[in-house]
């Protein structure tokens, strides 16, 4: 750890009020996808398409239904009309009751639907003291289009691989959050050095104005060069001020992310040790074609696309199968309805075909072919794209790393520049010009070194995000028993 960190470290402990945790890089992450609102929402959204994955299911099995009503009674006046034509106001009194038990069996290979239904009525006329039940024993009764559209044979190829998707689309969400985690994680620290850098350098502008004033009344510097001094003071000063600002507005935005309270105090500590691993683009683009939520969905939007032209097709006429076989039948005790029940049998066959459509068929077909074209279109230029932002992932990774060292360097070497620039200057040897060269250099070689971190570890996460796949521990991120 540097004296940069250290010192930073000596700040932030200097709140001595509330208790305080180091915070590494891993702790804030882990912070972030415990307690963030983030994590929380990605955490319902993946409940909720479980959810409706296990509705889809339901809806392919059996469902029993109980439906009726509840003893009515009704006593009013209904007209009648008589043989001659003419009406007459009779009077009733009378309650009715009704039952049914149904069991329904969606057809997903016919795209069809079969039932067995049990039904009872009751009926008593309380004027004439008679009773009558009305029974259909059982009736069986089958549903089934005929050359249209099976919208159960699309939805059971396309809602597994939905399901599939969104369960990586979490994965996915939760190395976003870890990558901006990170990236906030270091805008604090960038905002709590640049406040360092500024408390550091409104001290050595002050020792620099001190020692400026005195060979400015002994004669050996100009006033010129005095005002400058002093002016590079005042900035110091105002610089330091919007640092502080700037420190704690970060600081803050990384709370809020964390899902920390107010009385929560921590210190970060720099991740200046990078994890070394060999990757190349062939195997990051094997795991990202193995995992990635979007490379299923390609998968996903050519069925839906072939689901849309098929739904046109099935459009253009339609027929239908109903056909159903029971028993039933009447009488004024219930026992007796089971006696010698009467058949029940029916078979209709319904069609709608279009004579003259003025052509309105062939345009909804060549719309759909002509549509699902175009989808076959963007989908390959999509896959164009998501192989070229792995390949262009893995190409800047190895950069970042390189650029690490070479920031490291620039920064221990700057530092160094400054220190043997401040001593010639306080010997008289480089004026004050030079120094604050120098002193710039030295803020730029701290601020490069550490914006290359921060490169460095968000490319991380990311390259985590658009392959699913840990290269430190050389592990899955995502399973499909996950």
């Amino acid at each position: 750890m540097n004296k940069y960190v250290f010192l930073l470290w000596c700040i932030l402990a200097g709140h001595l009020a509330v208790a305080q945790r180091n915070f590494t890089i891993q702790d804030v992450i882990n912070q972030a996808l415990a307690k963030s609102p983030f994590a929380k929402l990605a955490e319902t959204r993946k409940e909720n398409r479980y959810w409706q994955y296990r509705s889809f299911k339901t809806n392919l099995n059996p469902q029993l239904r109980l439906s009726g009503g509840i003893p009515a009674y009704s006593q009013s006046f209904i007209p009648v009309r008589q043989p001659d034509g003419s009406i007459l106001f009779q009077s009733i009194d009378q309650t009715n009751a009704s039952a049914n038990l149904g069991l329904e069996q969606p057809l997903p290979w016919t795209g069809g639907q079969i039932s067995a239904n049990t039904n009872y009525n009751y009926f008593q006329d309380l004027q004439q003291n008679s009773n009558l039940w009305n029974a259909t024993l059982l009736n069986i009764q089958l549903n089934q289009p005929l050359f249209g559209f099976n919208p159960l044979k699309w939805q059971r190829a396309i809602e597994p691989i939905r399901y599939e998707e969104s369960k990586r689309e979490f994965v996915e969400e939760i190395e976003a959050i870890s990558q901006e985690a990170t990236d906030r994680f270091f805008l604090v620290i960038d905002a709590q050095i640049r406040e360092q850098i500024a408390s550091f350098n409104l001290a050595n502008n002050d020792t620099i104005y001190k020692i400026e004033q005195g060979r400015y009344n002994i004669g050996t510097t100009s006033l010129d060069k005095l005002l400058q001094v002093e002016l590079q003071l005042l900035r110091s000063r105002q610089n330091l001020a919007q640092a502080r600002l700037d420190a704690e507005n970060a600081k803050l935005n990384l709370r809020i992310y964390l899902g920390l309270n107010d009385n929560e105090e921590f210190t970060l500590v720099l991740p200046e040790e990078i994890p070394q691993f060999v990757i190349d683009a062939e195997t990051a683009m094997q795991y990202a074609r193995q995992n990635r939520a979007q490379f299923l969905a390609f998968e996903r939007r050519r069925k839906e696309a072939q689901r849309d032209l098929a739904e046109t097709k099935g459009r253009r006429f339609s027929t239908t199968l109903t056909a159903s076989f029971g028993l039933n039948n009447s009488a004024p005790v219930i026992s007796d309805v089971y006696t010698d029940p009467l058949r029940q049998q029916q078979v209709n066959v319904t069609f709608s075909v279009p004579v003259i459509d003025w052509g309105r068929n062939k345009a909804m077909m060549r719309t759909a072919i002509a549509n699902k074209k175009l989808n076959d279109y963007i989908i390959t230029q999509d896959e164009v794209n998501f192989e070229q932002e792995i390949l262009t992932q893995v190409r800047q990774f190895e950069l970042l790393r390189l650029q690490i060292e070479i920031t490291r360097k620039s920064d221990q070497v700057a530092q160094e520049r400054y220190a043997v620039a401040q001593n010639r200057y306080l010997i008289g040897k480089i004026d004050i010009t030079n120094l604050n060269i120098a002193l710039t250099e030295k803020d730029d070689a701290k601020r490069s070194y550490l914006a290359a971190l921060r490169s460095f570890w968000t490319s991380y996460y990311n390259l985590r995000r658009l392959t699913l796949y840990d290269f430190v521990d050389k592990r899955l991120l995502y399973t499909p028993e996950s």
